[in-house]
C-alpha cells in the first residue's frame, strides 16, 4: 500500500479580529496547489483537518468553529496600485469542500499585516513610526481594502491597548476600510427593495432586508423569529431544529438574491449569504459576563456563520450591518431607531462593536462608498505546517 508523504509548507497562524486562520504565500504552496482546483482544495482541507465527522478537527489546524476553520493565500498584486492579492478560503468542518464565495472581514486586518511581514511591501516604503496603509486586492469579491497598519521601528506593531469584544487580550488597532463594498460590483439591494417579503414554504413569510455589502446578508427581525436579540450561542446552537430552520430560510434568501439557481446549491455555499436577526436595544449579559446596557448600543444583532450562531460578529457581516444601518428604511436602520446616521454601535453575543459607512442615493438607487471598522491582528505561530499530500 502506498501512502501520501508528509510534506511541510511555510505557513503562519494568525488571529485577525475575532477569527484566526492559516496564512500562506502562493509561491510556497506545492505547484499543483498554486492554481484553483481540486488539488488546492484537498491540500487546505487536510491542513485544517476536514472533513471531520467528529466535528473537532483534531488532526489539523482548525479549531472546530467557522471562526477558526479558515485559510488565506497571499500573492503579488494583479491590480495596479495595490500591494497584494488576498484570497480567502472558508473550510467546511464536516464536509469536503472549501467555500471561495466571499471574503473574511476579520482576517482582512491580518492580510494587511502579513503582506508587510511576508515581504509583499517594500520595507523602504514603511515609516519608522506611524502607519502604513496596505492596499489589498480582495480576490474573492474583487474589491479594494485599505488596511491601516501601525508601524513601530519599521515593523508591524501588534501589541497595544485596543480592546475588541470577542478577543480576550488587547492589541494594536488596525483600521480596515472596505471600498465600494457591494460584492462583485452587483447591486447593493439585489431585489431593488429595502425590505422584501421572504416566503419560506413550511416555515412562514418574513420581512427581510437583502443586502450585498461586504458579504451578501439576509437580515430578519428577531421578534418575527421568536427572539429578542439578546440570545447567546447556546440558545441557538444547541437546537438542531432551530439551526435547520435558519438554514432553510437562508437557502430561500440566497435564491431570492440570485446567488443560487436551485435550493440544493446552498448546501455547498455555506459561507454566503449570511443570515442575521436584529432587534431594538435592550440590556443583556454577554458571553464573557460583561454587562451590555441598552443605552450603550443602537441595536442588537445576532448572525449565523456556516450554520451556527457566531460567537461575536463576522467582519464582513459588520460591513453589511453598517451599510444597512445608514440607509433609512431597512430593517437594520429601523431597529436602530430610524433616520440618517453615519455610524452604528451594535450589541452581539460577545459585547459591542462600532462601525461606520458612507452611503448616497442617486436616482432612487443607494450605493455605499466605503465602510470602516477597527480590528486587530497578532501572529500566533510561524514556521511550517506538515500535511500528508501528493504534490
Amino acid at each position: 500500500m502506498t501512502f501520501a508523504p508528509q510534506i511541510r509548507i511555510p505557513a503562519t497562524y494568525i488571529r485577525g479580529g475575532t477569527s484566526k486562520g492559516v496564512f500562506f504565500r502562493l509561491e510556497d504552496l506545492p505547484e499543483s496547489a498554486q492554481v484553483p482546483g481540486p488539488a488546492r482544495d484537498q491540500l487546505l482541507l487536510r491542513v485544517i483537518g476536514s472533513p471531520d465527522p467528529y466535528g473537532k478537527q483534531i488532526d489539523g489546524m482548525g479549531g472546530a468553529t467557522s471562526s477558526t476553520s479558515k485559510t488565506v493565500i497571499l500573492a503579488p498584486p494583479t491590480q495596479p496600485d495595490h500591494d497584494v492579492d488576498y484570497l480567502f478560503g472558508q473550510v467546511s468542518i464536516d464536509q469536503a469542500f472549501v467555500d471561495w464565495s466571499g471574503n473574511c472581514g476579520n482576517l482582512s486586518a491580518a492580510a494587511g499585516t502579513f503582506a508587510i511581514s511576508a515581504g509583499f511591501v517594500d520595507p523602504k516604503r514603511l515609516p519608522e513610526h506611524g502607519h502604513y496603509t496596505v492596499r489589498v486586492w480582495q480576490a474573492n469579491i474583487r474589491k479594494t481594502l485599505l488596511v491601516k497598519v501601525p508601524i513601530h521601528q519599521g515593523e508591524v506593531q501588534e501589541t497595544g491597548d485596543f480592546e475588541l469584544d470577542g478577543v480576550t487580550f488587547p492589541a494594536a488597532e488596525i483600521e480596515v476600510a472596505f471600498m465600494d463594498p457591494a460584492e462583485g460590483g452587483g447591486a447593493l439591494f439585489p431585489t431593488g427593495n429595502l425590505v422584501d417579503e421572504l416566503e419560506v414554504p413550511g416555515i412562514g413569510t418574513f420581512a427581510a432586508t437583502l443586502i450585498n455589502a461586504g458579504i451578501p446578508t439576509i437580515f430578519l427581525e428577531a421578534e418575527a423569529l421568536g427572539y429578542d436579540g439578546t440570545e447567546l450561542q447556546e440558545a441557538i446552537n444547541s437546537d438542531a431544529k432551530v439551526l435547520a430552520r435558519f438554514e432553510t430560510i437562508r437557502a430561500h434568501g440566497a435564491l431570492k438574491m440570485g446567488l443560487i439557481q436551485e435550493l440544493s446549491e446552498a448546501e455547498t455555499r455555506q459561507h454566503t449569504p449570511k443570515i442575521a436577526f436584529v432587534a431594538p436595544p435592550r440590556s443583556y449579559v454577554s458571553s464573557s459576563g460583561k454587562s451590555v446596557k441598552a443605552e450603550d448600543v443602537d441595536l442588537l444583532v445576532r448572525a449565523l456563520s456556516m450554520g451556527k450562531l457566531h460567537h461575536a460578529m463576522m467582519g464582513t457581516a459588520a460591513v453589511a450591518i453598517s451599510a444597512a444601518a445608514v440607509i433609512p428604511g431597512t430593517l437594520v436602520n429601523k431597529a436602530a431607531g430610524g433616520g440618517e446616521r453615519t455610524f452604528v454601535r451594535f450589541g452581539h453575543p460577545s459585547g459591542t462593536l462600532r462601525v461606520g459607512a458612507e452611503a448616497k442615493e442617486q436616482d432612487g438607487q443607494w450605493t455605499v462608498t466605503q465602510a470602516i471598522m477597527g480590528r486587530s491582528a497578532r501572529v500566533l505561530m510561524e514556521g511550517w505546517v506538515r500535511v500528508p499530500f501528493n504534490p
